[in-house]
């Protein structure tokens, strides 16, 4: 399953690779806390499904991050300059199933919520612009 979120936020690739990161973990989610010191491309989260690594990559357009041992395989992505709008910050998220019960299905809802308000949250403070 793939859900999409889009956001009327103008920024590069460079600032979601500078401003999203692990160690600013908790500035723009509230649902994922770190249980230890980062790692550059790791770090022990606990969260809304447990506990679990966390992987982070730069990738073009911008960030990928996916948790580990999960057996979703859920895996998420924040990009600009891509399609589907090259002009936004485009939020993609991914689980390795079909379908989920309604209630996962919420969850993951209210995960792309709450990182969608922490990024415009966080894009405000820098130099990009944050419409909505």
């Amino acid at each position: 399953m793939e859900f999409f979120k889009i956001l009327d936020l103008k920024t590069s690739e460079e600032g979601i690779q500078t401003h999203l990161t692990l160690e600013n973990l908790d500035t723009y989610s509230s649902d994922l806390f770190p249980l230890q010191s980062s790692e550059s491309d790791r770090v022990q989260i606990g969260g809304i499904w447990g506990e679990f690594t966390l992987l982070y990559q730069t990738i073009a357009g911008g960030v990928r991050f996916a948790l580990k041992e999960c057996p979703n395989a859920l895996a998420w992505t924040v990009t600009t300059g891509l399609p589907p709008e090259k002009d936004k910050v485009v939020i993609h998220l991914t689980v390795n199933r079909k379908e989920r019960e309604p209630e996962f299905l919420e969850e993951i809802q209210d995960f792309m919520e709450d990182l969608s308000e922490g990024l415009l949250k966080t894009f405000s403070k820098y130099e990009t612009t944050v419409t909505s």
